[in-house]
């Protein structure tokens, strides 16, 4: 019997923030991490390939995964245009050997983006044959009210995408239980962010079991799934003050994956 393969368990440039590129694969290399997913940012090295093939190569951390720069903070990364940035991001995960494209949903004032956006990512895939995940999102709240920021919309679930990225913070913030989200996507389940959330209006990305997510049951049902897509640790750290807690973290973030998808 061929053995199951276990999923990679990476980590986000975007867990060292506001540390660099160069951090994050030092950072993955040193606390065992398998590789790493590649935030698109305004650090000049998360979008040029040579330089990350050369951190990839000399920390043995291969790039295993892409985020699209489809953020409100990187709307001038590689210029306005919302197709281009997706299709430059798929372009560099060719050229670092990663198989995976994350991107979000469209704002809703991409009005031309995202009345083909359904229709396009699923395209670009096909044509490029990277699969691009996309991600669950969330309604911003302002003044108690919900505030429709993304089109089609936050729950991908209720859009016909081949392949998704589930984000466990992403699914406290909106109120979902992010184990019952996994099992309504079901095959569509391509790419994990663990992270965890408390439900706050404010998407926390914390340590995963820190929050008020099964994020242990959603692992555990991964494994039975036998899902062998990535599983990427995606919390923040920015406000880590302590010497070392931000290497603590992140220690306790791949030691939770790997107990909980029985790799330990």
């Amino acid at each position: 019997m061929t053995p199951r393969r276990s999923p990679a368990i990476t980590l986000s440039t975007s867990s060292v923030y506001p540390g660099s590129c160069a951090d994050a694969f030092e950072t993955a290399a040193r606390l065992g991490y398998d590789g790493v997913e590649v935030m698109v940012w305004t650090d000049p090295v998360s979008r040029d390939a040579v330089a990350l093939r050369r951190l990839a190569e000399h920390y043995g951390m291969p790039v295993l995964s892409v985020h699209a720069p489809t953020l409100l903070l990187t709307q001038r990364v590689w210029g306005r245009d919302p197709w281009t940035k997706l299709e430059l991001s798929v372009e560099l995960a060719q050229d670092l050997g990663a198989d995976v494209v994350v991107a979000h949903p469209p704002f809703r004032w991409q009005r031309e983006y995202a009345a083909g956006f359904v229709d396009g990512v699923r395209e670009v895939s096909r044509r490029t044959g990277t699969a691009i995940a996309v991600e669950n999102m969330f309604p911003w709240r302002a003044g108690g009210r919900d505030l429709l920021a993304y089109s089609p919309g936050w729950e991908v679930v209720d859009e016909d995408y081949d392949q998704v990225t589930l984000d466990v913070s992403h699914a406290a913030t909106s109120g979902r239980d992010a184990q019952e989200l996994a099992r309504e996507l079901a095959g569509r389940l391509r790419h994990l962010h663990l992270t965890d959330g408390s439900g706050s209006a404010k998407d926390e990305h914390l340590v995963p079991g820190r929050g008020a997510q099964p994020v242990a049951g959603l692992l555990g049902d991964l494994v039975d799934a036998g899902f062998t897509g990535h599983v990427v640790a995606e919390i923040n750290t920015r406000r880590s003050r302590a010497p070392g807690e931000r290497e603590r973290d992140l220690a306790e973030t791949l030691a939770f994956a790997r107990r909980h998808l029985r790799q330990s």
